[in-house]
């Protein structure tokens, strides 16, 4: 038999939704280590890229930029099994957590433990420990006085089960209340797992987030940009800008055609003013910039990482300049619409608006497809790589709402 476990491994997952069966997925995993006298000894967490959609967002509040960048389960799995290995697993709802876990290393090819055999469920415990407590999380932390700031975190969660785990021995002291749960993880054996040099991406940190796309371009002396340079740029641009902001996929393409193009930040910015200025222009079409137009080219120069009082100065170059520099994107009667993510007011409600306009749902990215609206525009649903691949504008609800006026 193995020699026994040195400690407590405490997990908690934030999921796509609540059934690994029905291909839910694992976004977030957070794992604090306990010594058999309570105290916490360290902890890990990341995000993780499902290659899907992130299902309630709400819920967790993890959004496709954060995790575009997060490494997938397979890249972790060799650092889970040893961050797992040689401990007794503890979950509230272990088996929710047993369960995903199971599920994700099974999609890799990987037979894992079942862990809700050999592990702790602290909210079973609750039962023995704190009766009449609620099951779940957040109500036995309050009966037990223990604080949970940022529920649905999974290192928080993760470090709240660890305390109620340690109010259990406390009141067990010196013996221990789960002698089953000890010998069962002592014979557990972990398959072999390769691990991947993958960094851990902790929720709120993405340097690829915070830096705006132009400070990933080149910064030289700016070059004359060549007319076909300049329209490839703008007609890239025309498309990104229009829900009038730049998601992080969407800043992707623009440094790599920047790139392509051998266009440095310097000629960036004078094809950024530039349109700025066609975009007044035409606010200035029929002599009045309304508020709503002032407010659609504030949002352009902040998108576009100009100084507000670039709107001033475009207004003023367009009022004696001719010329056009950009395209406004019209739908045509009839244009096949198709929408992904969980929307505020319902996936059908938006479906209903699109046909009163003209439009029609569809329920599939194809090339004759003319928008998607998203959610979340940076998702990495399946319907949103299609998108991408074929160059179909994505947008945001609220931007959608715009353009049906």
């Amino acid at each position: 038999m193995a020699s026994g476990p040195t400690g407590y491994a405490v997990i908690d997952v934030e999921t796509t939704g609540l059934r690994p069966s029905w291909h839910d997925r694992i976004i977030e995993i957070g794992i604090v280590h306990v010594a058999f006298d309570g105290q916490v000894t360290g902890e890990w967490t990341t995000l993780v890229n499902p290659e899907r959609d992130l299902g309630p967002q709400h819920i967790h509040g993890i959004t496709a930029s954060d995790v575009r960048h997060a490494p997938t389960f397979k890249e972790i799995a060799g650092a889970a099994v040893a961050l797992l290995q040689g401990r007794v697993p503890v979950a509230h709802n272990l088996l929710f957590d047993a369960s995903f876990l199971q599920y994700e290393f099974a999609r890799i090819g990987v037979e894992s433990p079942r862990l809700h055999d050999v592990g702790v469920c602290t909210m079973a415990e609750a039962r023995r420990f704190l009766p009449g407590a609620p099951r779940n999380l957040a109500g036995c932390c309050a009966v037990a006085d223990i604080q949970l700031d940022g529920h649905h975190d999974a290192l928080i969660d993760a470090h709240a089960a660890a305390q109620l785990l340690r109010r259990y021995l406390e009141l067990c002291h010196p013996d221990s209340p789960w002698p089953a749960a000890l010998k069962a993880a002592a014979d557990v054996t972990w398959p072999s797992v390769s691990g991947t040099d993958a960094v851990w991406v902790r929720r709120g940190v993405s340097a690829e987030r915070d830096t705006h796309f132009l400070a990933r371009i080149l910064d030289r002396l700016p070059q004359a940009a060549q007319p076909t340079q300049a329209d490839s740029y703008l007609a890239l641009l025309d498309q990104v800008l229009l829900d009038r902001r730049i998601s992080a996929a969407e800043a992707d393409a623009l440094v790599d055609l920047a790139t392509t193009l051998g266009l440095y930040r310097a000629d960036l910015d004078r094809l950024h003013r530039d349109y700025l200025t066609a975009i007044a222009r035409a606010a200035l079409a029929d002599g009045v910039v309304t508020e709503a137009e002032r407010q659609e080219l504030d949002l352009v120069a902040t998108s576009l990482h100009l100084p507000l009082r670039a709107v001033e100065d475009a207004l003023t170059d367009a009022a004696g300049t001719p010329g056009a520099l950009t395209t406004r994107f019209e739908l045509p009667p009839g244009a096949l619409v198709v929408f992904t993510g969980e929307m505020d007011d319902g996936r059908e409600a938006w479906e209903q608006r699109a046909r009163q306009a003209g439009y029609l749902p569809h329920p599939s990215v194809t090339k004759k497809v003319s928008l998607l609206v998203a959610a979340d525009p940076d998702t990495l649903s399946g319907k949103a790589r299609k998108a991408r691949v074929y160059g179909i504008p994505i947008v945001t609800p609220d931007a959608f709402a715009r353009m049906l006026g």
